[in-house]
């Protein structure tokens, strides 16, 4: 094992434990993945968190196929049906985190109640259609969603997003569940008002130059 793939191993391993530890995924539920020169890194199936280190990370190709021992994630075809459509994907973050799933249970679409949203690269976070948990249907309901969009809900099932690093992929994740934690609470006391096409484009573009001196102007 060279130290490129032992590192992508331990991200994948790290990552996975990290949305355990803040509550974002519960039991073995949620899965993730970081791109590798020949297909991708993904968590492995049915084992908790706390048991998975670098050598339980499964190794699959670009076409899916295991290039290591182990059982990957039942949505494994969603990261590799990802990985293969979108050059800007380098990792997926997949999570079951409470109020994206509320959210995703009502079969919504996230609206622009907040300037935020535009992180994940439009003004509305899409809802994909309800497919059963691991099926090609599902892969493919997520990536009409996505679109151009770097995340989406899942109805009745979560969330996912993805990122040019495993850290971004991590935030953006964390970003797009307090904004369903936030909209829910504001649709319990009464009607968000939703931003205008001119409001979220605005904020749009002045997040593409987030984190750059141009974030000045």
């Amino acid at each position: 094992m060279t130290s490129d793939e032992l590192r992508s191993r331990r991200e994948v391993a790290e990552a996975l434990q990290y949305l355990d530890e803040q509550g974002l995924n519960f039991g073995t539920a949620g899965n993730v993945s970081i791109r590798t020169a020949r297909g991708c890194m993904v968590s492995p199936s049915a084992i908790a968190p706390r048991d998975v280190d670098a050598h339980s990370v499964v190794e699959l190709d670009i076409e899916g196929e295991p290039l290591s021992g182990g059982i990957p994630t039942t949505e494994w075809r969603i990261h590799r049906d990802l990985y293969a459509g979108i050059p800007a994907a380098q990792a997926i973050v997949h999570m079951h985190s409470t109020y994206a799933t509320a959210l995703a249970s009502l079969r919504e679409d996230l609206p622009p109640f907040h300037y935020m949203i535009g992180k994940a690269g439009g003004d509305v976070i899409r809802c994909a259609t309800y497919a059963t948990y691991g099926s090609q249907e599902l892969s493919d309901n997520v990536i009409e969603a996505l679109g151009d969009r770097r995340a989406c809900l899942m109805a009745n099932h979560g969330m996912i997003a993805y990122a040019d690093s495993m850290a971004k992929a991590l935030t953006l994740a964390v970003e797009i569940e307090s904004l369903c934690r936030q909209y829910l609470i504001a649709r319990a006391a009464g009607t968000p008002v939703l931003l205008t096409d001119e409001q979220m484009a605005e904020a749009r573009a002045k997040l593409a130059r987030y984190g750059t001196p141009a974030s000045r102007d």
